[in-house]
């Protein structure tokens, strides 16, 4: 989970899509609260507790991330010393499904969970194998809407946008005006979950949760997801789960036959179910130092019939 897993902070409700910030606030320090002003109003970062929004970043080498942030990534590194390969498998995963479902023909995107904007984000990907792809991205976590405005640059030809939206609510989610004002929701979507499903812990509410969107998408929509595992080395990853609940995130790895359940009724494209650096590895990006232990994620794309 330590890297894997992007921002999932509480919920602040319907935020306007483009937030304006500061940059990265020097003066926050634990403790202090600072605040950002979007368009309908302030959003507290909440800069005294740690953020796996921020946590991730900080994995992946970014500045987007404060003292409580650094102090829960080293819990999190203490007890699954990998997370920092971990994380960057993930997000290389990442690059090379969007990129693969572009080269497909797939014009619509719908990342929830999106995290700290790090370039290449998803749209920059997708729009350079398609110019005119359209993406939508999601997320709950404060810290993402102050940064939002990165996710925004989309081509001339294509268009991004930024809604707020809490995974835990996929009807509500799905009426976003963001959404329904960038997508046409009668036409294949392919859907990202990347590294999010972990934050929702509990067994029935996770797979009710995408099965909401399965039943909600058209048929030729895409469903890709990475997802944290024990099934490697299940002492760390335990481990790793008490240090994101410990800095107020409650997280659940699944096993192989837990995360296929997401897919059922889809057809899963090649190569099927595997860890994030074997699927479909890019020789441009060498993975193969990394073991399965280091990565400990499961990752798939699957389309609906």
């Amino acid at each position: 989970m330590a890297g894997l897993l992007p921002s999932h902070g509480r919920v602040l409700g319907n935020a306007a899509p483009v937030a304006h910030h500061d940059g990265h606030n020097s003066r926050a320090a634990r403790g202090r609260r600072d605040r950002v002003v979007a368009d309908d109003g302030a959003v507290d970062l909440e800069l005294d507790r740690a953020h796996s929004a921020r946590m991730y970043d900080y994995y992946l080498g970014g500045t987007t991330n404060f003292p409580a942030d650094r102090e829960g990534a080293g819990r999190a590194m203490v007890a699954f010393p990998a997370a920092l390969v971990a994380a960057r498998a993930n997000r290389q995963f990442m690059h090379r499904s969007v990129r693969h479902l572009a080269r497909l023909g797939m014009r619509q995107f719908l990342d929830i969970g999106t995290g700290i904007p790090t370039s290449p984000n998803l749209h920059e990907i997708v729009q350079e194998e398609a110019p005119e792809a359209r993406v939508v991205y999601m997320d709950n976590d404060p810290i993402v809407l102050a940064h939002a405005r990165a996710l925004l640059h989309s081509s001339p030809e294509g268009r991004t946008a930024y809604s707020q939206g809490d995974v835990h609510a996929p009807g509500e989610l799905l009426k976003s005006p963001e959404l329904l004002g960038t997508l046409d929701m009668d036409r294949p979507v392919a859907l990202s979950l990347i590294a999010l499903l972990h934050f929702v812990p509990g067994d029935r509410t996770a797979h009710d949760v995408v099965e909401h969107f399965k039943e909600a998408l058209p048929a030729g929509s895409t469903l890709t997801v990475s997802h944290v595992t024990p099934d490697f080395t299940p002492g760390p990853v335990a481990g790793l789960a008490r240090a994101y609940e410990s800095a107020g995130t409650p997280a659940r790895a699944r096993t192989r036959e837990e995360f296929t359940r997401f897919f059922d009724g889809w057809e899963l494209l090649e190569p099927g179910v595997t860890v994030t650096h074997r699927w479909r590895p890019d020789p441009a990006h060498d993975l193969s130092g990394v073991t399965d232990a280091e990565a400990a994620c499961y990752a798939a794309v699957a389309r609906k019939p």
